[in-house]
């Protein structure tokens, strides 16, 4: 009997050691991609992103999570739930700052900054036939506003109040995605959507082969009342959208991809370094990638850089 507890101690000891002596294989590495709806423009991206991340951490568990977008990945990243996630500028500085009202109970002092990528656009869109060409033309009627503190219904509010007008100023306020919105104005069950997403919105496309649509300029003195310097002036160029024969005037309000301090630098440094060395592969995915920058990476970040990020662009002289 002593016999056989020796040999099962010694053999509980060796395995003991066998786990020492192989940390990684005791700890799996998961890396979650925080995305947005699957109609928008965060998800193709990320699914993307989540491949590259695949080929440069093999021994990673990656995966890809659609999501309500900006404010939910935040406080998500915040509680240690994802990795790295997609947000809006003017988000993210409200998550530092800890503002209520955006979402944001407290600050979240967790998030690290990993790069500036791509400008998201203002595209208030609405069915020729509302007779919608005007903010102003939108009191009154039934507007789609993103998912309930999203980073898309951040933007709307701030749109509108520079418009002098708010929620009380319309018939209805639908809290839908992106998908959601478009179909409700093929229905006529609703005049027009506001997108906050890069170019291109894969609903914002069939939308314009489906019914005849009228963008919405958002004016620079609408801008300026907004108070806010994220929000900067942008076009959406003519042709991006069916029957779009002109440039429109909008607002433009970068993003950015964020993890946090839980993560570790070698991980975070090839993820960085995979996506700015694999940029075709991202453009194949969705075509607002062709506005990201290598050497802008680094400009306008809210949010201390994560380490591993600064190594890669101190490696490339973006930071010195």
């Amino acid at each position: 009997m002593t016999h056989r507890i020796t040999r099962g101690l010694f053999a509980l000891t060796c395995l003991f050691l066998l786990v020492l002596a192989h940390p990684a294989r005791a700890a799996q590495q998961y890396v979650n991609v925080l995305t947005g709806g699957t109609s928008g423009v965060y998800y193709p991206l990320g699914v993307a992103l989540s491949q590259l991340y695949g080929k440069a951490l093999p021994e990673a568990k990656v995966t890809v999570q659609a999501t309500k977008a900006s404010a939910e990945n935040l406080n998500l990243l915040q509680a240690g739930r994802g990795e790295i996630g997609f947000t809006l500028g003017d988000s993210l500085s409200d998550a530092w700052k800890g503002e209520a009202e955006a979402g944001f109970k407290t600050p979240l002092k967790k998030l690290r900054g990993v790069a500036a990528i791509y400008p998201n656009y203002i595209q208030i869109v609405a069915s020729a036939d509302s007779g919608i060409k005007t903010l102003a033309d939108l009191k009154g009627r039934r507007l789609a506003v993103g998912a309930p503190k999203s980073g898309t219904e951040l933007n709307a509010r701030a749109v509108l109040r520079g418009a002098g007008l708010s929620y009380k100023d319309l018939s209805k306020v639908e809290y839908l995605p992106f998908g959601e919105s478009v179909e409700l104005i093929k229905n006529r069950q609703l005049d027009a959507t506001l997108i906050s997403a890069g170019l291109g919105v894969a609903a914002l496309r069939d939308l314009g082969t489906s019914v005849k649509i009228v963008i919405v300029p958002v004016p620079a003195d609408v801008i300026a009342k907004i108070g806010d310097p994220a929000y900067q002036a942008g076009i959406i160029p003519a042709n991006t959208y069916e029957g779009q024969d002109k440039d429109v005037a909008t607002v433009a309000i970068q993003n950015f991809l964020v993890s946090h301090e839980g993560v570790s630098a070698d991980v975070v440094y090839a993820m960085t370094k995979a996506m700015w060395a694999n940029l075709d592969h991202l453009t194949a995915s969705h075509a607002a990638a062709k506005a990201m920058k290598r050497d802008n990476a680094v400009k306008g970040m809210p949010v201390p850089m994560h380490p591993g990020a600064e190594k890669y662009y101190r490696e490339i002289g973006l930071i010195k």
